[in-house]
């Protein structure tokens, strides 16, 4: 017969196994105002319900069509990490997955999250909400549920993991899938706000490794430290881009958010197979994290507009009579833009010159 191995004497806990469910109750307390102040009229439940409820108002929409997305912030967390800065982290979240249902013409209604960590630290974990809910409440999009997880042994000391699912709305109608671009259209380059949430992983290689640099070197060419330019937040064009979609001042028949895969992957996303895009590059001057990472890595044109969005973190594509037009408009709103490319007949694909 086997022979049962007797243990430790006395009786094991949870807590023991590294899960703190007393910290974890901390964490939803110091969540739940944050969470709470994102609430709009279509929130049916509290904070704290095993599922998230949401009455849909389609009022106004025909044929109401919901766009749903999913997405991380990928190694920007471990800046995040290195700097002991979590605050910000959650609005990257956010306003990453608001852009990337934004460019199909939909509108965010609510937002879910999922945090992972091997120890939960409730006040980093509250960070990072009251990160998600500033996202949320700037573009009147509720974080109506999400879920916090602490697994011992899968993660490193201090790291944590963030997802986060968006669901937003389009009128049928309304949605943009880049049927109507046209040789003759232009492009449009919106400023980004830095590297936004792609990259990290080249950057991070470039800077820290390579080049031997710090989160807390203050650069003069960067006018802040290299921590403060890796953190700069995502940057949200809803609140530019969603009057002009309400209302059809102009026509957009295409846009295409610059994450991952850089130019020459996210701009054929929104052209029809029979067409190519054209990007000047002198349209625009790259900001000085970019020119940083080029010339510390010695990192050729190519990967860097594959990798990074240079610049630009949101392309409209729109006829060629109205783009000057509409460049102005964005301009006057608090955006910075400027005409970058062209469309030409060919074969699906983003040349950048």
């Amino acid at each position: 017969m086997s022979e049962i191995i007797a243990g430790a004497s006395g009786p094991v806990t949870y807590a023991d196994a590294g899960v703190n469910i007393d910290a974890g109750n901390e964490a939803v307390l110091r969540m739940k105002q944050h969470i709470r102040s994102t609430f709009t009229p279509g929130v049916l439940a509290d904070v704290g319900s095993f599922g998230a409820m949401f009455a849909l108002d389609t009022a106004g929409a025909r044929e109401p069509v919901l766009v749903a997305s999913v997405d991380g912030v990928g190694t920007k967390l471990k800046v995040a990490q290195m700097m002991n800065k979590h605050d910000t982290i959650g609005r990257d979240l956010v306003w990453h997955c608001v852009n990337d249902i934004l460019v199909q013409g939909a509108r965010p209604l609510f937002f879910l999250d999922y945090f992972g960590t091997g120890k939960l630290e409730p006040h980093v974990a509250a960070d990072v909400v009251k990160g998600l809910s500033e996202g949320c409440r700037a573009v009147n999009c509720a974080l109506i549920g999400g879920e916090t997880a602490e697994m011992p042994g899968m993660y490193q000391e201090g790291e944590y993991d963030l997802v986060g699912s968006i669901v937003g709305i389009v009128d049928r109608g309304k949605i943009l899938d880049g049927s109507r671009v046209a040789p003759g259209d232009v492009l449009i380059g919106i400023a980004s706000d830095g590297l936004h949430t792609n990259g990290y992983s080249l950057a991070r290689h470039v800077l820290f490794a390579h080049a031997g640099l710090t989160v807390d070197r203050f650069l003069p060419e960067l006018n802040m430290t290299l921590g403060e330019a890796l953190l700069a937040p995502h940057r949200c064009y809803a609140p530019a881009l969603l009057p002009i979609l309400a209302s059809g001042q102009f026509d957009i028949h295409a846009m295409a958010h610059i994450t991952g895969g850089g130019f020459y992957d996210n701009i054929p996303r929104a052209l029809p197979a029979d067409c190519q895009a054209i990007v000047e590059r002198r349209s625009w001057i790259p900001a000085p994290i970019f020119q940083l990472i080029q010339k510390q890595g010695n990192v050729p044109d190519s990967e860097m507009y594959r990798t990074f969005n240079m610049g630009v973190g949101m392309v409209l594509i729109v006829p060629s009579e109205q783009g000057r037009e509409l460049v102005h408009y964005l301009n006057s709103v608090g955006e910075q833009a400027a005409l970058i490319g062209i469309v030409q007949r060919g074969s699906h694909e983003v040349q950048v010159l």
